[in-house]
Parts: structure tokens; sequence; C-alpha cells
């Protein structure tokens, strides 16, 4: 009989649970609603993922992005999940096949976005199929108290209270304050819920902060860029102009950059991401329209070239470095002109927002208040970790000694291990034996990388889905000789040793 060991081994390839994980699944599994706070790279997914395979009908999972829920189904299905997704990328024969084959029982996990609930088609199907376990992700959203709420979001509790049978809820979110956490659970209508909430702590992010004048941001960020060789990563901007511009100079200068922003037609935002995913640029500039939900665990640094308008957001939209474990760099460019571009914003929501007026002026002061933390955070000369971490809720010393603020004036911040599927920059591209092993053969390594990239093409799937670096690394390494000896090597699960093994083993072969 399978149980959540059992899966987490066969599906996602692993033995054993990160901290905090395995009580989530368990809370799920024995029918008690889960509120867990989890930061950006702890394994939300699995937290649900796991129960979803388990529990008898199907899951629900309600999320804001639409590059969120394909980016989770790709890798679900290529995990051998039967999963789909719901939003308004389908067209209306797409949606309308998806649900028919929903109320066939086709699918174990559905996406689903927020304006779809309440339509007659997905109605039809939630109340013709059990619904074992919604799972809201990104949860902050359905408060005003959070940094991106989204009204869609208030029609999940309508929903869950017109299904036959009230299911498991499980609500998760990378960053939330404790009146966020208790908007959470009044909104949603959770019933005394697990509650969980993970340290926010990322050791393997080094964390800084650079004060600048405006014209001297595009110097600084491109003498930045140069230092990271061809290591993947976003540059977050403040507006649709700047991120055009910003793009537009780093593309003239020959470098691999790629544009996102809200007012870009759908199909070159999707495009851009997709060639962002698919390692075919090396940088994404973007507004903070991107990155919610996108799963590339190689992201090796995040710069802010503006201040974002609270931590919160900062520290969510930071968290996509370095999803891997491996070393990364948060860097957030301050300039005083920051503060007046993020005070400009919450005005025009205050003036021209859809809520009542009194709801909008106390949310906008909430805002301004979370703007001083934020301005704080930018100009404290004090450890940096440790005013973050406070901002949530946790101790930590009073020095890291990994951040700008903790580090000798003169010293410079560690620099990220180039990732090896990278796309090469014009100028020096580098090789497959970036942060190659100790022992390991760098000629093997690259051949893996060969074949991860031969198969990529072959799947249409980012190359990191096939199997992430530290996969590639440990089976240059290791050696493995069989399929048995594949599965022994943390993150194979046995769909993905019996589809790809063959292929990697050969390499291997080769190799001695």
């Amino acid at each position: 009989m399978e149980d959540k060991y059992s899966i987490l081994k066969k599906v996602f390839g692993y033995d054993r649970f990160r901290p905090g994980q395995a009580e989530i699944v368990d809370a799920a599994l024995a029918g008690r609603d889960v509120l867990a706070v989890m930061p950006t790279g702890a394994g939300k997914s699995v937290c649900y993922q796991v129960p979803a395979l388990l529990l008898p009908g199907v899951t629900l999972v309600v999320s804001p992005l639409i590059s969120l829920m394909q980016d989770q189904v790709r890798a679900l299905v290529a995990a051998g999940v039967a999963a789909a997704y719901l939003n308004s990328s389908l067209t209306a024969g797409q949606q309308a096949l998806m649900l028919r084959r929903a109320r066939e029982g086709w699918y174990k996990i559905i996406y689903v976005a927020p304006e779809r609930l309440m339509t007659q088609g997905f109605l039809r199907f939630a109340e013709a199929q059990p619904v074992s376990m919604v799972t809201v992700d990104e949860a902050h959203c359905i408060s005003q108290w959070g940094h991106d709420f989204r009204p869609s979001y208030l029609q999940i509790r309508a929903f869950i209270e017109q299904l036959p049978a009230r299911p498991v809820v499980t609500a998760f979110t990378a960053t939330a304050t404790a009146r966020v956490r208790r908007d959470i659970e009044a909104q949603l209508g959770l019933h005394e819920p697990f509650r969980l909430t993970a340290g926010f702590d990322r050791p393997n992010l080094m964390l800084e902060t650079r004060r600048l004048t405006e014209s001297e941001k595009p110097r600084a960020l491109i003498e930045f860029l140069l230092e990271q060789g061809d290591a993947p990563g976003i540059v977050y901007c403040g507006t649709v102009r700047q991120v055009e511009e910003t793009a537009a100079m780093l593309q003239g200068l020959g470098i691999q950059a790629a544009a996102y922003h809200g007012q870009m037609d759908s199909a070159r935002r999707r495009q851009n991401q997709e060639d962002f995913l698919f390692d075919r640029v090396q940088v994404m500039v973007a507004t903070n329209a991107f990155g919610m939900g996108i799963d590339k665990p190689n992201v090796r640094f995040i710069v802010h070239y503006n201040m974002p308008k609270d931590l919160e957001s900062y520290y969510q939209e930071a968290g996509r470095a370095g999803r891997d474990g491996e070393a990364a760099r948060c860097v957030l460019f301050y300039a005083p002109n920051d503060v007046r571009l993020a005070q400009f914003f919450i005005n025009k929501e205050e003036d021209e927002g859809d809520a009542p007026d009194e709801q909008r002026h106390a949310a906008a002061e909430e805002a301004r208040e979370r703007l001083k933390y934020m301005t704080f955070y930018a100009t404290t000369p004090r450890c940096l970790r440790h005013e973050l971490l406070h901002y949530f809720g946790e101790a930590a010393p009073a020095r890291c000694r990994g951040c700008s603020n903790c580090l000798a004036p003169k010293a410079a911040l560690p620099k990220a291990r180039p990732a090896a599927s990278a796309a090469p920059r014009r100028a020096a591209p580098a090789g497959p034996s970036a942060g190659v092993p100790a022992g390991a053969d760098e000629q093997l390594l690259a051949a893996l990388y060969a074949v991860r990239r031969e198969l990529a093409r072959k799947e249409k799937l980012p190359a990191f889905m096939i199997f992430p670096d530290a996969v590639l690394r440990e089976i240059c390494t290791r050696r493995p000789r069989t399929t048995a000896d594949l599965l022994a090597i943390s993150g194979i699960g046995e769909v993905k040793a019996a589809r790809y093994g063959p292929a990697f083993l050969e390499a291997v072969r080769k190799g001695k």
C-alpha cells in the first residue's frame, strides 16, 4: 500500500521530506485544514501534491498566474502524474475538452484560475467528481492587508461552500505577516487549521543593498551582470518604461536579455518567458508581473533596479533566486526617487481602487507603513538578514557575515556559481565544467549536459524539468550503471528514470 514516503520517492525521487513538509502532508491526509507560510524554495508544492496523489478524489489548486499553472502541470506530467489546468490561455474548445475529461475522472490534480471557479462548466464538474482537497496557492492574495491583493480570490470560499461535501482546504504562501495570516484563515473559512510557519532564512542567498543615484544605476547593473558570467537571473524594474529601456540597453551590449510586463501582448509575454525557462536568454528584465510561481531552480541572481513597495514583495521576488540550494545573490539598488515612485502607486490605488472609500484609505495607510520598513531595509547599516527576519517575526543574530553590511567595506560578495546549462553570452561562453564537483570528470559532465539539452529539445521541456543541475553532478560523481543505481540518486523518480535514464546511462558508459 502506498504511503507518503513511497509517493515522494516514486514520483519526485526524494528519500526524505524537508522540514515541515511531512507534518503538512499528515495533517491534510488526516482531513485537517492547513495554513502554511513557507519561504520560496522550501518545497510548498510537494506539501499538497503528495496528499493529492494519496487522497481518493481530485485536488483543485487555485493559482493566480497562468505561468505558474503551466510550469507545475508540465513538471507533474513529466513525472507521470495526471494533471491539467484551466485558465484563459485555453481556447473555448480546449476548455470544454478539459472539463469533459475532468468529469470523466482523467485527472488527479487540476490547477484553476480563481476567476474560473464559479463558471457553470466548472461547477458542474465539481458536483460530478468528488473533490478531496482544495489548495490555495499564493494565499496572501486573498487579504487586502497583503502585498498582492486579488479580488478574484474572494470567490474561493463561496465555491467551497457550494461543493456537495466540504473538502480539506490547504493554503500556502511564502510571505505573510500575522495580520495577513489571520485574514487568510477568516476569508477562506479554515476550520481549526494546522498552522506552520517555516523559518524565513535562506542561508544560500547573499543579500546586498547599494545606494545609487538614478544616473549611476545603468553602469552599476552592467558591471554586476558582467561579474555573473553566464549565470541566469532576473532584473526587476518599477515601471514598464524602465523594463523596456533596460532590456534594450542590455541587448545592445550583447547580453541575452528579454523583457516581461503586463502591457505586452500575451503571445510576446509567453515567448519571452519560455525563452528564459528554456535557457535561450540569460536575463529576464521584468516588472513584478513576472515570477510568481516560476519554478526555475537555477536562477543565480535577482537585481531590484528599483526598491519594491514592501518587504513582503521584496523577499518573495528575491526568493526566486537559488531555489536549488546553491549560492545566489540578491541585490537591491536604492535611490531616493524609488520611495516617491512607490508612494505614487500607493496614492493611485487609493484614489482609483474598486473597494469602498474606507477600505481603500485603510489599505493605503497600511501600504505606507510597509513602505517605511522597506525604506529602512534599503538604507540601514545593520545586518540585512537580521532586519529582514526580524520584520517577519523571526529571531536572528545581530550579524550574519553574509550580507553587504556585515562584510568588510572592501570585501566583495562571493560570485554565484554559473549554471552550466545557461545560455551563453556573445562575449565568454561558460562550459559545463562550471561548478564541477571535486573528483568529477569534466568531459562526462559536459556529455551529460548535452544529453539533457537533447532530451529537453525532444520533449519540449525546460532542461531543469528533465533533471536539475544537482542531479547531473551526482550522476557524474557516482557513475550509475543501472536504473536501480539511478533511482538511488536524490531527485530521480521512477517515471523519469524509465523515460530518461537510458540516455544518461549510455553517456556514463561511454565516458568510462
